[in-house]
């Protein structure tokens, strides 16, 4: 097979109706829309309305907040840290910071920092600079030698 061999199963695809396009068409005249009313006609937007009688969304209690300080941490597992340190793009000898994690292409974005999560094993003896992290993880990094270090703002803010 080659690249300009490849073509879709005949019949898959349908070619458009070209609607309002004169009575022979079949779709011509009210272009499938009925006759008169609302929905007849251009610029309509009723979803949710429901006849003046107040809509279902509007009637239904709310629940809860959007809390405006709330941080957003990327979470980084032990296991990815290990994956990283084993391909070469992180170095086990320097102390892994929030910058060289998004370096390596462990993390993409950095929200408001970077948590580390103990799913996986670490086998390295690593030094860790972060901004959040589980004590499961902390124990996992400490058992294998390493050090975990969390900005002290951040662990008052939790509290």
């Amino acid at each position: 097979m080659k690249l300009n061999e490849i073509a879709n199963k005949p019949g898959s695809t349908k070619p458009r109706k070209r609607i309002g396009r004169g009575i022979g068409s079949g779709t011509g005249k009210t272009g499938g829309r009925g006759v008169k009313g609302q929905k007849s006609r251009s610029g309509v937007a009723i979803k949710g309305f429901e006849g003046g009688q107040m809509p279902i969304h509007m009637r239904l209690p709310k629940r809860g907040f959007n809390n405006i300080n709330s941080k957003t941490f990327v979470p980084v597992n032990l296991g990815r840290l290990q994956e990283a340190i084993d391909a070469k793009k992180l170095d086990a000898k320097k102390t892994i910071t929030v910058a060289e994690l998004k370096a390596a292409g462990v993390v993409t974005r950095v929200k408001d920092g970077v948590r580390l999560l103990a799913k996986g094993e670490l086998k390295a003896k690593v030094n860790i600079e972060v901004n959040g992290a589980s004590k499961a993880a902390i124990a996992a990094v400490e058992k294998a030698g390493g050090s975990v270090t969390v900005p002290a703002a951040v662990e008052t803010e939790a509290k």
